[in-house]
């Protein structure tokens, strides 16, 4: 099975309780979410590939370590991944970004996608799939699905909260992807939302219903 890694940080674990909290507000939400993934973003690219360059400092020549070959690649599960997104490409904006649109019929739970584009030349590109909520697993399944039609180098899966179930249906169906998250949560309710949670990522980071 993949690994879990939960990223537990004192500054990670407050301000997820802040994003918990029903009183936040849209524009705290949101701020609160980019400085989460900043925190987030560290862990997750703890193992990337670096090389070691020549370069002058002001006092002389050295050997400094860069990274390796072609950009990561974010890609974001929409819409709700974009608020994760935007908050990594301030630690690495040379990053390439691809999305995923999927939406959840409420009825089956099962996920629709409607969009799908990423950047050119995957097979050399390491490759981090965000998402704030794996609740059922089904989207994220099915994004991995699609991800992995471009042979990437290496995929990872980064959430912020996440349930039992979610992580149980990801790892059955892609064994090989480890899933990085700042929480497991108790359960999913009968809607398919996470409880205790913090309602839909979507709607509290953009003002919607």
């Amino acid at each position: 099975m993949s690994s879990v890694t939960v990223i537990d940080h004192p500054l990670v674990q407050h301000k997820l309780s802040v994003l918990r909290d029903k009183n936040t507000s849209t524009a705290k939400f949101r701020h609160i979410l980019a400085e989460v993934s900043h925190l987030l973003a560290y862990e997750v690219t703890r193992d990337l590939p670096i090389e070691y360059v020549e370069l002058e400092t002001p006092l002389q020549t050295m050997q400094a370590p860069m990274l390796e070959g072609k950009k990561v690649c974010l890609v974001s599960i929409l819409r709700a991944g974009n608020g994760l997104v935007e908050g990594i490409l301030q630690l690495i904006p040379s990053a390439r970004v691809g999305h995923v649109g999927l939406y959840r019929d409420h009825e089956t739970l099962e996920a629709i996608e409607y969009y799908f584009k990423v950047p050119p030349h995957m097979e050399t590109r390491d490759v981090i799939v965000v998402d704030p909520m794996l609740a059922t697993g089904n989207s994220a399944i099915m994004a991995l699905d699609k991800i992995k039609t471009t042979s990437p180098k290496s995929m990872k899966f980064l959430c912020l909260l996440a349930a039992p179930e979610g992580i149980a249906a990801v790892q059955k169906a892609h064994p090989d992807v480890p899933i990085f998250t700042a929480a497991i949560d108790e359960k999913l309710n009968d809607l398919g939302y996470i409880v205790p949670g913090l309602g839909d990522a979507g709607d509290r980071l953009y003002g919607t219903r």
